[in-house]
């Protein structure tokens, strides 16, 4: 409803009189039902009354009735108003690859499967298009979120067969025959088909974390079964024994290392399913799912695996040698050699306790320097194939100005290759979610990842170079934020508060300028930037309450009438197309172009006389923002920035920290807002995380063998494998991040299972009546071809992580890398150490205990009670 002020000064209408009118006519009422009886058993007449309802055509809300005159005649809302149906606002435009459209914006609510509520919605779009759209009009999804989630899951799945199939190979070179290559083989399907249950039943869904833990889980759970493979072989060739008995004599050596190594590589995931916050949501879904993963794998070794061993390994029988045959032999000899030398290499380490010593200092202070150097981060940045454009023009700008800068940078845009389509909003901030004529937003859509050749970083940078000769805006081009909901784009957010009391808005932004410009000198940032600016042009009303009186109107009334012409207001709501609208009020934007304009307005006083504002009311020109919004109770300036490439956000955090507190004077702070304060929050928490795993697994291993010293060996020597993460994350330049972390977590269970390995069968041979020593280096020795094969098959399987690209590759080499080097260091080195760190915690142990022999673990009593069954007469 378009209000003439002119037409009302001449009818003595105000704003509310029409309001009051819409509000009294446009009802929506059901009288309901009604009739009459004319006795106790007469038939009761009934009639149903309906009224019209809500009106819904413009004609009909100009023909309602705002008074009747003493003439007769009646003053209808056409009288002094215009009605229309259109938009219910003018301030926004909208459009896609430059021509006009409506953007509509979809978030999917928590909890909800995000895959399955776009495809719903791809589907009720191409159902309006067929029912509803008139001829000419299309849609587009300016961004499509799935696209990226598909590309990524697509991308880890076939890294989870190209995984198996490199587990597979490395483990039948070790192997050297199929049959025993198959029952390893066997284990990866039953894991991961029980695996996938339990995330049913824990809520999980298959995401990328959950699919970056079944990739893992396949170089895992082929673990035990290799060791028991490996073990059935061995009693074959040197006992010469038949597969089954020869399983059953296997079975009762390693039982033991098979229980301790399953509780262990599963407890230590237990402590980070408690987490909190975004980690915690990281932490959990990735390590419960790797734990029940290892859980199962354990079960399948103890009970599958030993049976297909009887039913399938076969001794092999004397064959022509062909060229598969050589190189299996010219493999054996090469090991054999590596195997004598490692025996030579452990009788010199292990026997020189200052050797293993200075040996596992050097990786304590090799870990703790390399962790000094290697830059910090969160959840990486991944190419979502998407880029977000944040546009601001001068204070004070029209949106059609607004407008014509979006323009120009979507004519650049879709002159570029790697661009599909380009949406554009005129009025409104995509950092600070403000309406505002000079604000804009954009919306860059990329070609998906095998289309084009460019990252997304790459696109940016090439848009930053074209887009520098636009002037008056502020163009800034960022990728979208890693975790929808937190934060409107990539890199870090700052809230600058003023706690000085002043309320000085200047200073605020002086500060925050301050601040901005210092940062920028710095290489490691690559933007930052803010939109707080206080300098936008504004009145001040003044009104004279006593003039206001002596004309008798009410500064309330004053206010709202004000309101309802200037503002708009909303009336009341109508129904049309099904769906309801509302009623806005509001003056023509020909009486509200100039300032003086309000002026020249009027309000009905409590006579019922029209009244001119310049009567009672003044202007004054001033400067102010846009938007004033508050943090923590305090006025506050967003500060929105991303790091350089090469340098992390850890490292940005660190920087802005530094400076700010060089830069920001008494009274100032900043607070950190979005993922960052995330980031900000969790802080050393990976540490501590590292330290109660360790704790889980020293309790278990102490359970298991019955001593505080025996557990050590297992513990000590793991900065071998953190300073190998580290060493390969720092050289591929990445970051320690959260996928990284993670993959530290698994770590301690992964080379925890060797040094079990080989601390388990050293016991057994000191029981045996082997010296310490001796027994370090037969234990060592016997469980190093089970070694190299488990963990060269895990790693094997890490190698397409490691070299991923596309859709979220920065996750995939980023957990991939520390998980590969860290297992390839930890194994090379951990084998060197373990064996002498056994000696010298064994000869406490024993000291300590009078040099008794030690009693036999509970895990061993329990694999002679299941594998030892004799037969018995029956009676």
């Amino acid at each position: 409803v378009w209000m003439k002020p002119d037409r009302m000064l001449a009818y003595k209408v105000s704003a509310q009189d029409i309001v009051d009118a819409l509000r009294k006519e446009n009802v929506e009422a059901a009288p309901g039902k009604t009739g009459e009886s004319s006795g106790r058993n007469a038939q009761v007449l009934q009639y149903v009354l309906r009224y019209t309802g809500k009106f819904s055509q413009p004609s009909q809300y100009g023909d309602i009735v705002i008074r009747a005159n003493n003439d007769g005649s009646v003053l209808r809302v056409k009288d002094v108003a215009d009605v229309e149906f259109g938009s219910i606002t003018y301030g926004m435009a909208s459009k896609t690859d430059g021509r006009y459209s409506a953007s509509i914006e979809l978030k999917q609510r928590p909890g909800s499967n995000a895959r399955e509520v776009i495809q719903n919605v791809k589907a009720k779009m191409a159902e309006l298009k067929k029912s509803m759209f008139p001829p000419g009009m299309d849609y587009n999804f300016a961004y499509d979120v799935s696209r990226f989630l598909d590309a990524s899951v697509h991308e880890v799945v076939r890294t989870l067969f190209e995984a198996f199939i490199l587990v597979f190979i490395v483990v039948f070179i070790f192997l050297q025959d199929f049959r025993s290559t198959l029952i390893p083989a066997l284990a990866v399907p039953v894991a991961l088909i029980g695996t996938l249950c339990f995330m049913q039943l824990m809520g999980f869904s298959i995401n990328l974390l959950t699919l970056f833990a079944l990739v893992l889980a396949i170089g895992i759970v082929v673990d035990n079964a290799i060791v028991v493979v490996e073990a059935v072989h061995v009693k074959m060739t040197e006992e010469h024994l038949p597969a089954l008995e020869a399983t059953i004599a296997a079975m009762k050596e390693i039982s033991g290392a098979v229980i301790a190594i399953t509780l262990v590589m599963s407890a230590v995931f237990v402590p980070v399913a408690f987490l909190s916050g975004p980690a915690g949501v990281f932490y959990r879904q990735f390590s419960l799912t790797l734990a029940v993963a290892i859980v199962i794998s354990g079960i399948n070794a103890l009970t599958l695996t030993p049976a297909l061993c009887g039913l399938l390994l076969r001794h092999s029988p004397k064959r022509k040698k062909n060229l598969l045959h050589r190189f299996y032999g010219a493999f054996n000899r090469g090991y054999n050699k590596t195997e004598k030398a490692y025996m030579r290499l452990v009788g010199f380490t292990a026997g020189r306790q200052l050797v293993t010593l200075a040996f596992m200092v050097a990786f304590f202070a090799a870990t703790w320097g390399i962790s000094t150097v290697l830059p910090g981060g969160f959840i990486p940045t991944e190419d979502q194939g998407m880029i977000y454009v944040n546009v601001a023009t001068p204070p004070g700008s029209t949106v059609e100005r607004t407008e014509k800068v979006l323009e120009q940078i979507e004519k650049i845009a879709n002159r570029m290759p790697a661009v599909e389509n380009v949406s554009t909003l005129s009025g409104y901030s995509l950092v600070t979610e403000v309406e505002g004529a000079s604000f804009g937003m954009a919306m860059i859509n990329l070609k998906s990842w095998d289309e084009r050749k460019e990252s997304v970083n790459e696109v940016i940078h090439d848009l930053e170079e074209k887009t520098r000769n636009i002037a008056d805006a502020n163009i800034e081009l960022l990728p979208p934020p890693p975790v929808p909901g937190f934060g409107n784009s990539s890199g870090f957010e700052l809230r600058i508060l003023d706690k000085t009391g002043t309320g000085n808005l200047q200073r605020t932004a002086t500060v925050t300028n301050n601040l901005i410009a210092a940062l920028k000198k710095d290489k490691a940032f690559s933007t930052v930037f803010t939109d707080f600016d206080p300098s936008f042009p504004q009145y001040l009303i003044h009104i004279d309450q006593d003039m206001a009186a002596k004309q008798g109107v009410s500064v309330e009334n004053a206010m709202d009438n004000l309101q309802m012409l200037l503002g708009s207001f909303y009336a009341t709501n109508f129904i049309r197309f099904e769906q309801m609208y509302k009623v806005m009020v509001q003056a023509y934007p020909g009486f509200r172009t100039k300032p003086d304009d309000i002026l020249n307005l009027y309000v009905k006083n409590d006579k019922g006389e029209m009244v001119q504002y310049s009567n009672f009311t003044t202007l004054e020109k001033v400067y102010g923002p846009e938007q004033l919004t508050r943090y923590n109770m305090y006025n506050s300036a967003l500060v929105t920035g991303d790091a350089a490439p090469g340098h992390s956000s850890g490292e940005a955090i660190e920087k802005v920290e530094k400076i700010a507190k060089e830069k920001l004077p008494r009274g100032f702070t900043y607070e950190w807002s979005g993922i960052t304060r995330e980031q900000v929050l969790s802080g050393n928490q990976a540490i501590y995380i590292f330290i109660i795993c360790l704790v889980f697994v020293y309790l278990i291993l102490s359970g298991q063998y019955e001593s505080f010293l025996l557990p050590l060996p297992v513990i000590l020597f793991l900065p071998a494998g953190v300073f190998g993460a580290f060493a390969g994350l720092k050289m591929l330049g990445l970051d320690n991040n959260i996928y990284a972390q993670v993959a530290l977590i698994m770590l301690i269970g992964l080379l925890g299972k060797n040094a079990i390995l080989i601390v388990e069968f050293a016991i057994l041979r000191r029981k045996e009546g082997h010296s310490i020593l001796e027994a370090a280096k037969q234990g060592a020795a016997s469980r190093l071809r089970p070694i190299l094969m488990t963990s060269f098959a895990f790693i094997a399987g890490l190698i397409p992580l490691c070299v991923a690209s596309g859709a979220g590759s920065i996750g995939n080499r980023s957990i991939g890398t520390a998980a590969a080097f860290g297992m390839l260091s930890g194994t090379i080195f951990g084998v060197i150490l373990i064996p002498g760190l056994y000696v010298i915690f064994a000869s406490l142990h024993e000291g300590k205990k009078g040099k008794h022999p030690e009693p036999e673990p509970l895990a061993e009593e329990i694999a002679h009670d299941i594998y030892d069954h004799p037969r018995k007469p029956a009676h």
